[in-house]
Protein backbone atom coordinates (compact mmCIF):
# COMPACT_ATOMS: atom_id res chain seq x y z
CA UNK A 1 0.00 0.00 0.00
CA UNK A 2 1.81 3.78 -1.00
CA UNK A 3 0.86 6.04 1.69
CA UNK A 4 1.89 9.24 1.23
CA UNK A 5 3.61 11.91 3.59
CA UNK A 6 0.78 14.09 3.68
CA UNK A 7 -1.79 10.78 4.49
CA UNK A 8 0.20 9.87 7.50
CA UNK A 9 -0.19 13.38 8.95
CA UNK A 10 -3.28 13.30 8.51
CA UNK A 11 -4.06 10.21 9.96
CA UNK A 12 -2.06 11.32 13.03
CA UNK A 13 -3.80 14.50 13.28
CA UNK A 14 -7.26 12.64 13.00
CA UNK A 15 -6.06 10.03 15.69
CA UNK A 16 -5.04 13.43 18.13
CA UNK A 17 -8.23 15.09 17.62
CA UNK A 18 -10.33 11.78 18.19
CA UNK A 19 -8.05 11.47 21.62
CA UNK A 20 -8.35 15.23 22.10
CA UNK A 21 -11.82 14.66 21.69
CA UNK A 22 -12.41 11.88 24.02
CA UNK A 23 -10.93 13.20 26.53
CA UNK A 24 -12.86 16.76 26.68
CA UNK A 25 -16.27 14.86 26.18
CA UNK A 26 -16.27 11.76 28.63
CA UNK A 27 -12.60 11.71 30.43
CA UNK A 28 -12.00 15.71 31.48
CA UNK A 29 -14.14 15.56 34.73
CA UNK A 30 -12.66 12.42 37.04
CA UNK A 31 -15.79 10.43 37.44
CA UNK A 32 -17.16 6.82 38.02
CA UNK A 33 -17.73 5.53 34.36
CA UNK A 34 -20.98 3.60 34.52
CA UNK A 35 -21.69 0.45 32.28
CA UNK A 36 -24.07 2.67 30.07
CA UNK A 37 -21.22 5.45 29.54
CA UNK A 38 -18.62 2.48 28.58
CA UNK A 39 -20.62 0.83 26.09
CA UNK A 40 -21.84 4.10 24.06
CA UNK A 41 -17.85 4.88 23.65
CA UNK A 42 -16.36 1.00 23.41
CA UNK A 43 -19.14 1.18 20.35
CA UNK A 44 -18.31 4.53 19.00
CA UNK A 45 -14.22 3.17 19.15
CA UNK A 46 -15.48 0.53 17.27
CA UNK A 47 -17.70 2.14 14.70
CA UNK A 48 -14.82 4.31 13.65
CA UNK A 49 -12.33 1.52 13.30
CA UNK A 50 -14.92 -0.34 10.49
CA UNK A 51 -15.30 3.09 9.09
CA UNK A 52 -11.71 3.57 8.87
CA UNK A 53 -11.56 0.10 7.57
CA UNK A 54 -14.18 0.93 4.93
CA UNK A 55 -12.05 4.05 4.72
CA UNK A 56 -9.01 1.81 3.53
CA UNK A 57 -11.18 0.04 1.21
CA UNK A 58 -12.24 2.86 -0.91
CA UNK A 59 -9.18 3.92 -0.64
CA UNK A 60 -6.67 1.46 -1.46
CA UNK A 61 -9.43 -1.90 -2.16
CA UNK A 62 -9.92 -4.84 -0.51
CA UNK A 63 -6.73 -6.14 0.64
CA UNK A 64 -5.56 -3.44 2.88
CA UNK A 65 -8.97 -3.41 3.97
CA UNK A 66 -8.72 -7.16 4.77
CA UNK A 67 -5.40 -6.74 6.34
CA UNK A 68 -6.67 -3.76 8.94
CA UNK A 69 -9.48 -5.84 10.36
CA UNK A 70 -7.64 -8.80 10.91
CA UNK A 71 -4.83 -6.87 12.45
CA UNK A 72 -7.48 -5.29 14.18
CA UNK A 73 -9.40 -8.20 15.64
CA UNK A 74 -6.05 -9.49 16.61
CA UNK A 75 -4.62 -6.46 19.02
CA UNK A 76 -8.06 -5.76 20.48
CA UNK A 77 -8.23 -9.58 21.55
CA UNK A 78 -5.05 -9.64 22.61
CA UNK A 79 -5.50 -6.57 24.49
CA UNK A 80 -8.31 -7.99 26.27
CA UNK A 81 -5.58 -9.68 28.03
CA UNK A 82 -3.80 -6.63 29.07
CA UNK A 83 -6.97 -5.48 31.26
CA UNK A 84 -6.37 -8.56 33.49
CA UNK A 85 -2.70 -6.67 34.00
CA UNK A 86 -4.51 -3.50 34.49
CA UNK A 87 -6.57 -4.90 37.07
CA UNK A 88 -4.00 -5.58 39.61
CA UNK A 89 -1.77 -2.06 38.78
CA UNK A 90 -5.06 -1.00 39.81
CA UNK A 91 -5.46 -2.70 42.75
CA UNK A 92 -1.20 -2.44 43.49
CA UNK A 93 -2.08 1.18 43.78
CA UNK A 94 -4.95 1.70 45.43
CA UNK A 95 -6.85 3.58 42.56
CA UNK A 96 -9.79 5.70 43.56
CA UNK A 97 -12.21 4.53 40.69
CA UNK A 98 -12.97 8.13 39.94
CA UNK A 99 -9.65 8.53 38.85
CA UNK A 100 -9.44 5.21 36.66
CA UNK A 101 -10.82 6.71 33.66
CA UNK A 102 -7.69 9.21 33.66
CA UNK A 103 -5.27 6.88 34.75
CA UNK A 104 -5.86 4.38 31.82
CA UNK A 105 -6.27 7.01 28.49
CA UNK A 106 -3.25 8.74 29.66
CA UNK A 107 -1.30 5.06 30.02
CA UNK A 108 -3.03 3.93 26.89
CA UNK A 109 -1.62 7.49 25.02
CA UNK A 110 2.36 6.39 26.45
CA UNK A 111 1.58 3.03 25.61
CA UNK A 112 0.57 4.08 21.95
CA UNK A 113 3.50 6.27 22.02
CA UNK A 114 6.18 2.87 22.55
CA UNK A 115 4.09 1.26 20.31
CA UNK A 116 5.02 3.39 17.49
CA UNK A 117 8.47 2.79 18.22
CA UNK A 118 8.37 -0.53 18.32
CA UNK A 119 6.31 -0.61 15.18
CA UNK A 120 9.03 1.66 13.25
CA UNK A 121 11.35 -0.83 14.37
CA UNK A 122 10.02 -3.58 12.93
CA UNK A 123 9.25 -2.28 9.81
CA UNK A 124 13.14 -1.62 9.26
CA UNK A 125 13.51 -4.80 10.32
CA UNK A 126 11.23 -7.10 7.98
CA UNK A 127 12.23 -4.94 5.22
CA UNK A 128 16.08 -5.25 5.18
CA UNK A 129 16.17 -8.62 6.47
CA UNK A 130 13.13 -11.54 5.04
CA UNK A 131 14.50 -14.01 7.70
CA UNK A 132 13.27 -12.18 10.72
CA UNK A 133 10.15 -13.93 10.15
CA UNK A 134 11.31 -16.94 11.20
CA UNK A 135 12.28 -15.31 14.42
CA UNK A 136 9.11 -13.68 15.20
CA UNK A 137 7.18 -16.98 14.02
CA UNK A 138 9.27 -19.31 16.41
CA UNK A 139 8.96 -16.45 19.03
CA UNK A 140 4.78 -16.43 18.86
CA UNK A 141 5.22 -20.12 19.15
CA UNK A 142 7.15 -20.40 22.02
CA UNK A 143 4.36 -17.46 23.39
CA UNK A 144 1.57 -19.59 22.67
CA UNK A 145 3.17 -22.60 24.18
CA UNK A 146 4.03 -20.55 27.32
CA UNK A 147 -0.01 -19.10 27.11
CA UNK A 148 -0.96 -22.63 27.40
CA UNK A 149 1.10 -23.73 30.51
CA UNK A 150 0.36 -20.89 32.42
CA UNK A 151 -3.88 -21.30 31.71
CA UNK A 152 -2.97 -24.91 32.86
CA UNK A 153 -1.43 -23.76 35.76
CA UNK A 154 -4.07 -21.72 37.11
CA UNK A 155 -2.37 -18.99 39.16
CA UNK A 156 -5.49 -17.47 41.43
CA UNK A 157 -2.63 -15.53 43.81
CA UNK A 158 -0.89 -13.67 41.16
CA UNK A 159 0.79 -9.92 41.59
CA UNK A 160 1.59 -7.03 39.76
CA UNK A 161 5.42 -6.27 40.32
CA UNK A 162 6.91 -3.01 39.31
CA UNK A 163 9.45 -2.76 36.23
CA UNK A 164 12.80 -1.58 36.35
CA UNK A 165 11.50 1.99 35.13
CA UNK A 166 8.92 2.31 37.83
CA UNK A 167 11.16 1.09 40.64
CA UNK A 168 14.27 3.48 39.38
CA UNK A 169 11.81 6.47 39.62
CA UNK A 170 10.28 5.42 42.66
CA UNK A 171 13.76 5.60 44.02
CA UNK A 172 15.38 8.38 42.78
CA UNK A 173 12.05 11.07 42.90
CA UNK A 174 10.12 11.17 46.52
CA UNK A 175 6.65 10.67 46.21
CA UNK A 176 3.67 11.76 48.02
CA UNK A 177 1.50 8.93 50.17
CA UNK A 178 -1.71 9.66 48.93
CA UNK A 179 -3.41 11.40 45.47
CA UNK A 180 -3.96 14.61 45.20
CA UNK A 181 -6.74 14.74 42.78
CA UNK A 182 -5.52 14.48 38.90
CA UNK A 183 -2.36 16.16 39.63
CA UNK A 184 0.85 14.36 38.46
CA UNK A 185 3.83 16.73 40.54
CA UNK A 186 2.98 18.78 43.19
CA UNK A 187 5.07 21.50 45.56
CA UNK A 188 4.86 21.02 49.39
CA UNK A 189 7.60 22.36 51.57
CA UNK A 190 9.85 24.18 48.85
CA UNK A 191 10.45 20.75 46.74
CA UNK A 192 8.53 19.21 43.95
CA UNK A 193 6.85 15.61 44.72
CA UNK A 194 5.54 13.02 42.41
CA UNK A 195 1.91 11.73 42.94
CA UNK A 196 1.03 8.47 42.73
CA UNK A 197 -1.22 9.25 39.67
CA UNK A 198 2.08 9.68 37.75
CA UNK A 199 3.78 6.26 39.29
CA UNK A 200 0.43 4.33 37.71
CA UNK A 201 0.41 6.42 34.69
CA UNK A 202 3.50 4.80 33.55
CA UNK A 203 2.86 1.68 34.88
CA UNK A 204 0.14 0.93 32.45
CA UNK A 205 2.04 2.44 29.79
CA UNK A 206 5.33 0.85 30.45
CA UNK A 207 3.76 -2.62 31.20
CA UNK A 208 2.09 -2.42 27.80
CA UNK A 209 5.84 -2.60 26.12
CA UNK A 210 5.38 -6.36 27.30
CA UNK A 211 2.40 -7.10 25.92
CA UNK A 212 3.52 -5.34 22.43
CA UNK A 213 6.67 -8.05 22.27
CA UNK A 214 3.77 -10.34 21.53
CA UNK A 215 1.47 -8.13 19.57
CA UNK A 216 3.66 -6.11 17.37
CA UNK A 217 5.50 -9.75 15.50
CA UNK A 218 1.62 -11.50 15.26
CA UNK A 219 0.42 -8.48 13.13
CA UNK A 220 3.14 -7.78 11.10
CA UNK A 221 2.76 -11.68 10.28
CA UNK A 222 -0.88 -10.52 9.42
CA UNK A 223 0.81 -7.48 6.86
CA UNK A 224 3.97 -5.94 6.80
CA UNK A 225 2.41 -2.47 5.92
CA UNK A 226 3.46 -0.43 8.64
CA UNK A 227 0.29 2.26 8.00
CA UNK A 228 -1.88 -0.91 8.21
CA UNK A 229 -0.12 -2.03 11.56
CA UNK A 230 0.19 1.47 13.13
CA UNK A 231 -3.56 2.27 12.91
CA UNK A 232 -4.77 -0.99 13.72
CA UNK A 233 -2.84 -0.84 16.97
CA UNK A 234 -4.09 2.70 17.54
CA UNK A 235 -7.42 1.91 17.22
CA UNK A 236 -7.10 -1.13 19.79
CA UNK A 237 -5.58 0.84 21.93
CA UNK A 238 -7.90 3.90 22.00
CA UNK A 239 -10.77 2.04 22.90
CA UNK A 240 -9.09 0.33 25.81
CA UNK A 241 -10.14 2.39 28.54
CA UNK A 242 -13.71 2.10 27.79
CA UNK A 243 -13.32 -1.37 27.34
CA UNK A 244 -11.97 -1.70 30.71
CA UNK A 245 -15.06 -0.42 32.24
CA UNK A 246 -17.60 -2.43 30.41
CA UNK A 247 -16.25 -6.28 30.71
CA UNK A 248 -14.18 -5.47 33.78
CA UNK A 249 -16.28 -7.52 35.67
CA UNK A 250 -16.60 -9.81 33.21
CA UNK A 251 -12.90 -11.10 32.58
CA UNK A 252 -13.32 -13.43 35.39
CA UNK A 253 -15.58 -15.49 33.19
CA UNK A 254 -13.42 -16.00 30.00
CA UNK A 255 -12.08 -18.75 31.49
CA UNK A 256 -10.50 -19.89 27.91
CA UNK A 257 -9.01 -16.86 26.72
CA UNK A 258 -5.78 -17.73 26.85
CA UNK A 259 -6.05 -20.68 25.45
CA UNK A 260 -8.21 -18.65 22.33
CA UNK A 261 -5.06 -16.54 22.36
CA UNK A 262 -2.72 -19.36 21.74
CA UNK A 263 -4.35 -20.33 19.39
CA UNK A 264 -4.15 -17.04 17.50
CA UNK A 265 -0.63 -16.32 18.61
CA UNK A 266 0.39 -19.80 17.18
CA UNK A 267 -1.37 -20.04 13.99
CA UNK A 268 -0.05 -16.50 13.22
CA UNK A 269 3.63 -17.90 14.39
CA UNK A 270 2.92 -21.33 11.78
CA UNK A 271 2.27 -18.45 8.84
CA UNK A 272 4.99 -16.48 9.37
CA UNK A 273 7.57 -19.33 9.36
CA UNK A 274 6.01 -20.67 6.21
CA UNK A 275 5.60 -17.14 4.91
CA UNK A 276 9.95 -16.80 5.79
CA UNK A 277 10.31 -19.65 4.50
CA UNK A 278 8.33 -19.29 0.92
CA UNK A 279 10.51 -15.85 0.67
CA UNK A 280 14.03 -18.28 0.83
CA UNK A 281 12.49 -20.52 -1.98
CA UNK A 282 11.25 -23.30 -0.53
CA UNK A 283 8.51 -24.01 -3.03
CA UNK A 284 6.78 -26.13 -0.72
CA UNK A 285 5.66 -23.73 1.68
CA UNK A 286 1.97 -22.45 0.57
CA UNK A 287 1.25 -18.44 1.60
CA UNK A 288 -1.99 -18.08 4.07
CA UNK A 289 -4.02 -15.63 3.11
CA UNK A 290 -5.39 -12.51 4.77
CA UNK A 291 -9.08 -13.94 4.36
CA UNK A 292 -8.68 -17.26 5.65
CA UNK A 293 -6.47 -15.55 8.50
CA UNK A 294 -9.44 -13.74 9.39
CA UNK A 295 -11.66 -16.80 9.47
CA UNK A 296 -9.65 -18.58 11.77
CA UNK A 297 -9.36 -15.57 13.72
CA UNK A 298 -12.82 -14.90 14.88
CA UNK A 299 -13.53 -18.23 14.67
CA UNK A 300 -11.75 -18.94 17.53
CA UNK A 301 -12.53 -16.10 19.55
CA UNK A 302 -16.32 -17.03 18.87
CA UNK A 303 -15.29 -20.62 19.93
CA UNK A 304 -13.43 -19.42 22.77
CA UNK A 305 -15.84 -17.02 23.97
CA UNK A 306 -18.91 -19.44 23.52
CA UNK A 307 -17.09 -22.43 25.43
CA UNK A 308 -15.98 -19.35 28.17
CA UNK A 309 -19.43 -18.73 29.22
CA UNK A 310 -20.77 -22.11 29.18
CA UNK A 311 -17.58 -22.98 31.89
CA UNK A 312 -18.52 -20.28 33.83
CA UNK A 313 -22.10 -21.00 33.91
CA UNK A 314 -21.37 -24.50 35.04
CA UNK A 315 -18.54 -23.60 37.73
CA UNK A 316 -21.28 -21.18 39.12
CA UNK A 317 -24.03 -23.65 39.09
CA UNK A 318 -21.81 -26.56 40.62
CA UNK A 319 -20.50 -23.58 43.23
CA UNK A 320 -24.22 -22.80 44.29
CA UNK A 321 -24.59 -26.70 44.62
CA UNK A 322 -22.10 -27.10 47.15
CA UNK A 323 -23.68 -24.25 48.89
CA UNK A 324 -27.44 -25.90 49.54
CA UNK A 325 -25.17 -28.58 50.45
CA UNK A 326 -23.18 -27.47 53.06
Amino acid sequence: MDVSMTMWVATIGVLIALIVADFFIGGRKPHEVSLKEAGIWTAVWVALAVLFGGFLWWHSGAEPAGEFFAGYITEKSLSVDNLFVFILIMGKFAVPRIYQQRVLMFGVIIALVLRAIFIAGGAALVSQFSWVFFIFGAFLIWTAWKLIKEARADEEDEEFEENRLLKSITRRFPATEDYRGTKLIVREHGRRLITPMLIVMLAIGTTDVLFALDSIPAIFGLTQDPYVVFTANAFALMGLRQLYFLIGGLLKKLVHLSYGLSVILGFIGVKLVLHAAHEAGATWAPEIGIPVSLAVIVLVLAVTTVTSLMASKKQQQEAEREKLDA
